[in-house]
């Protein structure tokens, strides 16, 4: 379903250029849960946003479902997340100007759907907040916040849920729930599940481990 083959990127800051993928190549089947593990600052974000065509590799190939992520213009790429990719940020990125069902709502709204809200309100009983669907983020914990933009992320059954830290601000007994929503979906939807994270026992319940190393990914079980 995903096959990165030799991938290379590299930021700039000022006259220092900062390399921070250095021949990155991984093949993920459809439906396979992966962990990507790394220390901070190792570049396991940036590998997310290269992986979901939110970033452009300087060299190397992205390939998502046969397509070529690389190659294809930024409203192709944002099409292919709209369709078919759920990302859940470290940092939620809810529209605070919305409420909890309408952030979730939200890619069905894009997308035209008439049943939107009767679905985000649906999922948002799911992740245990349909009593919190009419209030706004700013009125809301980190956890009920982390399982809007879970719930937002899922709204469209994506082939691919990618997360980034998805319980690294949560306390354990939230943590575990949103961990097990995720895992949960993943098997019933046959969605592929690409996980960052520092957590161990949440990587050791992935198929996969892999490591972020001086830029390039090396098993670490499968």
């Amino acid at each position: 379903m995903i096959s990165l083959d030799d991938v290379h990127l590299a930021y700039s800051a000022g006259d220092t250029t900062i390399p921070v993928l250095k021949g990155a190549s991984l093949d993920v089947e459809q439906g396979q849960s992966v962990a990507i593990i790394g220390p901070s600052g190792s570049g396991k974000s940036s590998l997310l946003l290269v992986l979901t065509g939110l970033e452009t590799p300087d060299s190397g190939s992205v390939v998502f479902s046969g397509k070529s992520l690389h190659t294809l213009s930024s409203d192709a790429r944002a099409d292919i997340r709209r369709d078919d990719i759920g990302i859940v940020f470290q940092s939620f990125h809810l529209i605070p100007s919305l409420t909890a069902c309408e952030n979730v709502a939200l890619p069905l709204d894009i997308a035209g759907s008439e049943s939107a809200r009767t679905q985000a309100a649906e999922l948002l009983e799911r992740v245990g907040l349909g009593h919190r669907a009419h209030h706004y983020p700013n009125a809301m914990s980190g956890g009920e916040r982390q399982r809007v933009a879970i719930a937002r992320a899922l709204i469209h059954k994506p082939s691919l849920i990618v997360a980034d830290e998805p319980t690294g601000n949560l306390d354990n007994q939230t943590g575990d729930a949103v961990a097990d929503l995720l895992f949960e979906l993943n098997q019933e939807n046959d969605a592929t599940l690409l996980l960052v994270t520092h957590d161990p026992a949440l990587a050791a319940r992935c198929e996969r481990q892999v490591r972020l190393h001086e830029g390039s990914l090396q098993t670490v079980s499968a």
